[in-house]
């Protein structure tokens, strides 16, 4: 288990170093690249723009720039904001407790409603009920997701009054109460297209279970329904869903950046979109290797998970 998961930790040392190479190459390479921030400040000229390129090291080759900056940022050095001088990791963490909430509280639900409703389709196949639940799957899949946030504000904010339209909480009033009523709207339409998913693979996942000899010899043995499906079918079903799970974490992330800038939500997607439109460079690959970690623990954490309850998987 240690040589596996050393071997893991080796090999997505090497993956951060491909993404945050390309990362850091486009951002620098962009138009404008890390300078078109100051460009547009009136009365800036082109000395003067070349003497910001000179204190901060942007004329230097790529290369040279690239190692500067991977030496610090594994030393815990992320840089510094363009926008308000505070340090990266601070201005991540500030933004992470928003956007891990959301995310686990939307892969709560997507979690437990998508695998009740495919592993319900998988039993009554061919009824009514799976038929209408692949239909609703489809067309949950077909619509973008900021459709339905815009949907769910026009309808639950505004026609009825009911939820509040964005942000996390209100001012002066942060309460557990208050931030149930902020989370519900955007948590349910970032689960809504997961339990779409979901459904569909926990569906497919049961199926081929159901069909296995080890079901049939249960069922042969005279135990319960109740009994085959909860310790020999459900148990048995989930154990591909956790790999899923690992690897649903780049989906959700993505799904979040649209979440959050429907509903105002202040985490780290619409922090992402915030520093694109102010050039803030050191930010933006912050939050790229934030995420590339949070896939790569993920992924990792799953294949640990699988390990420990499945006897025939074997971690060398």
């Amino acid at each position: 288990m240690l040589r596996y998961i050393l071997s893991r930790l080796g090999q997505s040392l090497i993956l951060l170093l491909i993404v945050s190479f390309i990362g850091f190459a486009v951002l620098t390479l962009a138009p404008g690249g890390p300078l078109s921030q100051f460009a547009l400040s009136p009365g800036m000229t082109q000395e003067q723009i070349d003497k910001i390129a000179e204190q901060m090291g942007l004329n230097r080759p790529l290369w040279v720039q690239y190692i500067d900056w991977f030496t610090h940022m594994i030393t815990g050095d992320w840089g510094t904001s363009y926008r308000d001088g505070q340090p990266v990791l601070h201005v991540i963490g500030s933004h992470l407790f928003a956007t891990l909430l959301l995310m686990g509280t939307a892969t709560t639900l997507s979690v437990s409603i998508g695998s009740s409703i495919g592993i319900l389709s998988a039993i009554r196949r061919g009824s009514l009920f799976d038929t209408t639940m692949t239909i609703a799957a489809m067309i949950a899949l077909s619509i973008p997701t900021f459709w339905f946030g815009l949907i769910a504000i026009y309808i639950f904010s505004l026609n009825l009054g009911w939820l509040p339209a964005g942000n996390m909480y209100n001012i002066g009033d942060q309460s557990v109460l208050d931030y149930l009523r902020h989370l519900i709207l955007p948590a349910s339409v970032l689960a809504l297209v997961d339990v779409a998913i979901w459904s569909r693979y926990m569906r497919t996942s049961t199926l081929n279970v159901i069909n296995q000899d080890f079901v049939r010899t249960a069922r042969a043995k005279g135990l319960s329904s109740h009994r085959v499906l909860l310790k020999h079918i459900v148990g048995n079903s989930l154990v591909p869903m956790i790999t899923l799970a690992g690897l649903q974490v780049p989906m959700v992330l993505g799904g979040a950046l649209v979440t959050e800038t429907v509903f105002t939500w202040p985490g780290m997607g619409r922090l992402f979109l915030d520093s694109l439109g102010y050039s803030d460079y050191p930010v933006v690959m912050g939050l790229l290797m934030a995420s590339a970690l949070l896939v790569l623990i993920g992924n990792l954490a799953a294949d640990l998970l699988i390990a420990q309850i499945d006897p025939r998987v074997r971690l060398d």
